[in-house]
């Protein structure tokens, strides 16, 4: 008590006195809610300021007592919206301002764009309500979204993300909407893709004449093209729909003849199509779904998640049924549930009349050609695969096929990233300066990297198509605008054929291109995605079906021992040559008799390819691999698996990308667990030359005990199982010699091949029993969609690009 102060009076400390603090908050911060977010926190804390957009994320100041100050930076993290992904968040004490209230001020554009672009996301549960009530008015909105959930990577043009700067820039909102996007307490506070009945956009439903499809379509005569739309598909129409990143073909999945005439219309062979049911409950009769997979099936991304079938379904009462045509011969089946308002719509809302509760949803392309976007072309392009076109005045901004994963092991294994991951980057354990790396032919994704980020592009296709090579060039430059990065260094596969490399080579610009081996690539991307750093080497297994090797050879079974800076090829298997090349990819019996003759083994009547091969094709192919014309040596797996699915009697024509392999995989699911030992391949000391490995694998002991099986009646699925058993086995002896010499205890495996989650997770398993540490691909794909994450951290060591 102070001197002269009254005993028992009111003693008043001092007010705190107001600080002021500038906090950026960088991440997926934009599109997804995070400045009303901020609004209502520092209102609620009694905090005055404001925030705004900017290229490096979102910016706030805000003002008040420090300990109102310390709350609000503990919670803009810990209490973000759904859909934000706060990265890091940075403060800066300044001057005090002294501001009236809280404000939320327009985008700041100047400057590099260093925020992250958010994912398209599935309807929420909120919006979900509102499409389904009557009183509400965006009742049966196909529209509708708001900050939790809706399209953003695809309807961005520019950053910071605003409406202006979207797809969405065309629709002025109406009185309703403008007051919602204003009111700092309404979900849909500075919601870009806001929209209702009165502001748009608007469905649209063209029609052809069945008397005459050569007339172009027409708008239909009905006023609700959505119950026009599924009155055809019940009718057995095929219909292009537009969804968020382009065009799919839809049908009715239990019609036989709409299934059928969507394969015949497409040239789809026995390809699987994806399926869109309305509730996991329509299709549990048919598959297996786990916790991870219902997650992944109701969560904000919906994927197309591949489910094993049930061997024998039994129909469930009142479930809806399966055509045979959506997946012949698949062990599973890719099943995806609604994640627009229209596809709500499309399947029925309570109360509706009923419809198809199954879809078939597959991309709106011709076969080897990206998915349509553009409305005029979609009309163009397919002409001859529609009866009808339910499109939409919103344009998409860039293609984003659908995403399409498995749960292996307990954890997603991505067969395709597309949407509702891209663009979302992912982490490198070394900071690289701006770099592009332009990914292989097949499945192409590319990458564009800068400091600890490597942001992958949507699925692009197969680069064998003009519009696929135009595709590619309109996701390099949306991704740099989404970005910001402006590569300084370039990244591409050796092949040089490879048309994803040419398009380096001409777009170089003064810039270096590194080249970087296929295999190798595979590795190092299984390593960033894991985290490893400088210095630290693995055993990778890259098991795939091309990849062009040190020696000019077609490479894919490979042992390397790879860090970021090089390899050494340890193990491989056994070249046989390949006759005629993707001739030979399309037909697995001619892979089978090119390996029955470098194993020595005759082609005999009774062996299944050899009967599959016609009798005017069988000399010539004879000369072919007697005078090695266009017989390039090979070491590739994924040629192997083809040559025992055709010996095994399982495919000996291939309609799609390694059909064959998949179906011997079905084949072994069969066998189940008793199904005896494996076969045995035997390994014996390489030779000596550039590019040849310390360690072959010589697959003729294999080949010689599948004939043996084949002529004694052996079930199909043990021979596919026991095959299966020996490619684990041998990836258990190779990485044991591994490390005996080389001291590596850490397998990563990659490659297509390893797509086989039979023989992925049989090979993690041994390995593990044996003390190993094994790394699987869990960020990008294990096949050729992962390839430019690896090229990206190879070509940063190589060029002497990584950021000290």
């Amino acid at each position: 008590m102070t001197t002269g102060q009254a005993e028992g009076a009111l003693v008043t400390a001092p007010p705190t006195a107001a600080a002021r603090r500038r906090i950026t908050v960088r991440g997926v911060v934009q599109g997804v809610g995070f400045r009303p977010f901020v609004h209502t926190l520092a209102t609620e804390l009694g905090l005055t300021g404001h925030v705004t957009n900017t290229g490096e994320g979102v910016v706030a100041e805000v003002e008040g007592a420090p300990a109102a100050l310390a709350r609000f930076g503990e919670r803009i993290s810990g209490e973000a919206p759904p859909l934000a992904v706060v990265e890091t968040v940075d403060g800066q004490d300044i001057a005090v301002a002294g501001d009236a209230g809280f404000r939320i001020l327009p985008s700041r554009a100047h400057g590099p764009s260093r925020t992250l672009v958010a994912p398209d996301a599935a309807t929420c549960e909120a919006c979900l309500a509102e499409l389904t009530d009557p009183a509400d008015r965006r009742h049966r909105h196909p529209f509708l979204s708001c900050t939790h959930c809706g399209p953003r990577f695809t309807i961005v043009t520019a950053v910071p993300y605003d409406r202006a700067l979207t797809t969405m820039d065309r629709f002025p909102m109406c009185p309703r909407c403008a007051r919602e996007y204003a009111d700092p307490g309404d979900r849909r506070f500075h919601a870009q893709p806001i929209a209702c009945h009165d502001c748009g956009p608007r469905l649209r439903l063209l029609t052809t004449d069945p008397a005459d499809r050569t007339r172009p379509p027409r708008p239909a005569p009905g006023t609700d093209p959505v119950a026009d739309t599924r009155r055809l598909l019940a009718d057995g129409a095929i219909v292009a729909v537009k969804g968020l990143g382009g065009y799919h073909l839809v049908c009715d999945a239990s019609d036989d003849t709409a299934v059928a005439l969507l394969r015949h219309r497409k040239a789809r062979g026995d390809k699987p199509f994806a399926l869109m049911a309305r509730h996991v409950a329509d299709v549990e009769h048919l598959v297996r779904v786990g916790a991870e997979e219902r997650a992944l099936l109701t969560g904000p991304v919906r994927p197309i998640v591949l489910l094993r079938r049930t061997p024998h379904p039994a129909p469930a009462p009142g479930a809806p049924t399966l055509s045979d045509a959506v997946a012949p011969g698949s062990p599973d089946l890719g099943v995806m549930l609604p994640y627009t308002p229209l596809h709500h719509l499309l399947l029925g809302l309570p109360g509706d009349p009923p419809g198809p509760r199954l879809l078939v949803m597959t991309s709106g392309n011709v076969a080897g050609e990206p998915i349509v976007t553009d409305d005029d072309e979609a009309v163009r392009r397919l002409a001859h695969l529609a009866d009808a076109w339910l499109t939409h005045d919103r344009p998409i901004r860039i293609p984003c096929d659908d995403s399409v994963v498995r749960i292996s092991d307990g954890e997603p294994l991505f067969v395709r990233r597309s949407r509702g991951y891209a663009p979302f980057p992912v982490p490198l354990p070394v900071p690289v300066r701006p770099a592009l790396a332009t990914g292989g032919d097949l499945k192409n994704v590319l990458c564009l990297a800068e400091g600890h980020r490597a942001w992958l592009s949507a699925h692009i296709g197969d680069m064998d198509d003009l519009a696929t090579q135009l595709a590619f060039e309109q996701a390099e430059a949306h991704l740099e605008t989404v970005t910001g990065v402006r590569p300084q260094l370039l990244a591409a596969d050796r092949h040089p054929g490879y048309r994803s490399g040419r398009w380096a080579q001409s777009h170089t610009d003064g810039r270096p291109l590194v080249r970087v081996q296929h295999h190798h690539a595979h590795i190092a991307a299984a390593m960033a995605e894991h985290g490893l750093r400088d210095g630290r080497a693995v055993i990778g297994v890259a098991f795939d079906g091309t990849g062009y090797g040190d020696d000019h050879t077609v490479w894919g079974g490979e042992i390397l021992l790879a860090d970021y800076d090089g390899y050494r090829r340890f193990g491989q298997l056994a070249y046989v040559p390949l006759p005629g090349g993707d001739t030979t990819v399309r037909r697995p019996y001619r892979m089978a008799l090119a390996h029955l003759r470098a194993a020595g083994i005759d082609w005999a009547e009774d062996l299944p390819p050899v009967t599959a091969c016609p009798p005017d094709e069988r000399p010539l192919l004879a000369r072919q691999l007697e005078r090695h014309l266009n017989c390039v040596p090979t070491s590739s797996m994924g040629r192997l698996f083809d040559a025992v699915s055709s010996l095994a009697g399982v495919c000996h024509h291939a309609g799609y990308e390694a059909q064959a392999a998949i179906a011997l995989e079905a084949a072994a699911l069969a066998a189940g667990e008793d199904h005896g030992p494996g076969y045995a391949f035997a390994l014996r000391a390489g030779p000596a030359g550039p590019g040849a490995a310390d360690l072959v694998a010589d697959p003729a002991p294999v080949l010689t005990a599948v004939v043996e099986d084949v002529r004694s009646g052996t079930a199909v699925p043990l021979i596919a199982a026991r095959f299966h058993t020996a490619v684990a086995d041998l990836v258990r002896r190779g990485c044991a010699l591994a490390r005996e010499r080389a001291g590596l205890t850490t397998v990563a495996l990659t490659g297509g091949v390893f797509a086989n989650t039979l023989l992925a997770e049989a090979t993690a398993r041994l390995l593990r029993e044996d003390g190993f540490t094994v790394l699987r691909h869990r960020r990008v794909p294990p096949n050729d969609g992962g390839l430019a994450l690896g090229q990206i951290v190879v070509a940063a060591r190589t060029a002497g690009a990584a950021v000290r």
